[in-house]
């Protein structure tokens, strides 16, 4: 029986998509070790003070007011519940000045905005540089762990071809993320890294949804050129993948444009996963997989006759 596929001829022009991709990666890990990342009082150190102010006053309002006290670059973030009040405020290492003299600094700039008896201050500490690399190497760790249990998962959820494609994809939109960051200056946090996983998830998912397209048209097409068979895969899982992808850009649109501090740049970050995770899903993954089909094959052949 004929196939009539009407669909893009993705696999046709995957040359010039994977070379695309070879220069954001390349462009990335450049921008990452010559103008390097603009790492937050979470990674290099600083001065952290937790306040409930039972107050209506938004992150924005405190951003504002401590901007005018000269105390350097301040990280504002709500946390716990909306209702309990709670403010993180982070601070750059102070020379010279001791925590307790910091801390009533701050206070005193907050009780011009926060009346008498509405702030509590319920935590304040300093983390040294030792600990921000400490943190560092363990958000590193955090990333490659999580791409070994996607390998692991995807191998033993399908074989071998389809798993090393989803994790050079991870990797991919990782680092164009990563040089995104790098280019624009914006702080690396914590909040950064949890983005970042959050990113891995998303794409792998939306790989994951071709792959098994792959496989079911395996058994169903098996005379089919298996480049072909990946063309009408990805196809036919098109509109199923620009739904999805629209769907979560269009919430972290609204994240960034309306969001402020913390909010704002979990939807910028997330903003760039998505539209890279979309990317390499079509692009990176695919050709991958049929990159190993060939060369696999190759490789058993001259290994046989050595």
């Amino acid at each position: 029986m004929k196939l009539h596929l009407k669909s893009f001829p993705f696999i046709q022009y995957q040359a010039y998509f994977v070379t695309l991709s070879i220069v954001l990666v390349t462009v990335s890990i450049l921008l990452v070790m010559f103008k390097g990342l603009n790492y937050g009082t979470d990674f290099k150190g600083g001065i952290k003070l937790q306040y409930r102010i039972d107050s209506d006053v938004t992150e924005e309002d405190l951003r504002i007011l401590l901007d005018s006290a000269s105390l350097g670059e301040a990280s504002i973030q709500r946390i716990g519940k909306i209702d309990e009040k709670r403010f993180s405020l982070k601070f750059p290492l102070q020379v010279g000045i001791s925590l307790e003299e910091f801390s009533n600094k701050v206070e005193g700039f907050l009780k011009q905005k926060i009346p008498a008896g509405k702030l509590v201050l319920e935590q304040e500490e300093i983390v040294g540089p030792k600990a921000g690399k400490d943190l560092r190497k363990k958000a590193q760790l955090a990333l490659i762990v999580a791409w070994l249990l996607i390998l692991i998962y995807i191998g033993y959820r399908f074989d071998f071809y389809f798993a090393p494609g989803a994790i050079v994809a991870l990797i991919h939109d990782v680092l164009v993320t990563v040089g995104v960051i790098a280019l624009t200056g914006r702080e690396f946090t914590l909040t950064t890294v949890a983005v970042l996983l959050t990113i891995i998830g998303y794409s792998v998912n939306d790989t994951i949804v071709i792959y098994d397209r792959v496989r079911e048209n395996l058994s169903k097409h098996p005379k089919m050129l298996l480049a072909d068979l990946v063309n009408l895969s990805v196809n036919e899982t098109l509109s199923r993948s620009i739904i999805t992808s629209l769907t979560v850009f269009f919430v972290v649109v609204i994240m960034y444009l309306f969001g402020k501090g913390e909010i704002e740049g979990f939807g910028f970050v997330m903003m760039i996963g998505v539209i890279a995770g979309s990317y390499s899903t079509i692009f990176v993954a695919s050709p991958v997989y049929l990159y190993l089909h060939k060369i696999v094959p190759r490789l058993e052949a001259w290994w046989a006759q050595k």
